[in-house]
């Protein structure tokens, strides 16, 4: 293959990922725009949102390389039945979200004070990390391992699609499911 033919793959697998990103983007930032009342509610709520988003695209970011891997070393097969490896793969990466997001909405926590700012008890944050952090988290395990298996079967390269999905289904849910998760927390009591 010339280098050409290469460059003209990679954009013809990539662009139609990196598209849905912008759409995923827009309509997470929609959704984070409408959460002006939840903001107001959760003291401390918008110092959490980065980190969280962030560890999402770190956490199944990592799970999607470990699959891609996986597939390009033979060590995986591309079926959606889930064998010993990719069972902890995914293991690993749930309990790394929740522990990151629960660090997250402790250190969030713990440095407002510092500051002297208004924020939400910690048993609040911790709460709302907590079940964001799940939620999300099955969420993106799912949509991470079909993608690149599915990807991976019908010849596309599968470390071409990760990025864009994880950014754009971390966004996308991680907004969505921070929202749920504080309408849940504070229908429960939680403040």
């Amino acid at each position: 293959m010339s280098v050409r033919e290469v460059a003209v793959q990679a954009y013809r697998e990539a662009l139609p990922a990196l598209a849905a990103s912008v759409v995923g983007g827009l309509f997470a930032g929609v959704v984070l725009g409408g959460m002006r009342a939840e903001l107001r509610d959760v003291p401390g709520l918008l110092v959490l949102v980065p980190a969280l988003l962030a560890t999402r695209g770190n956490v199944y970011g990592s799970l999607g390389a470990r699959l891609s891997t996986g597939l390009h070393q033979g060590l995986v097969e591309p079926a959606l039945e889930l064998d010993d490896r990719v069972t902890a793969a995914v293991a690993a990466a749930l309990a790394n979200g929740i522990l990151a997001s629960l660090f997250a909405a402790t250190v969030a926590f713990l440095v407002l004070r510092v500051l002297a700012e208004p924020v939400a008890p910690l048993p609040t944050l911790l709460a709302i990390a907590l079940v964001a952090g799940l939620l999300s988290g099955v969420a993106l395990t799912v949509a991470v391992v079909s993608v690149v298996f599915v990807g991976f079967r019908r010849g596309y390269n599968p470390d071409t699609l990760v990025g864009p999905l994880v950014t754009t289904t971390g966004d996308v849910f991680g907004i969505s499911f921070l929202l749920l998760s504080v309408r849940f927390v504070l229908a429960l009591g939680g403040m």
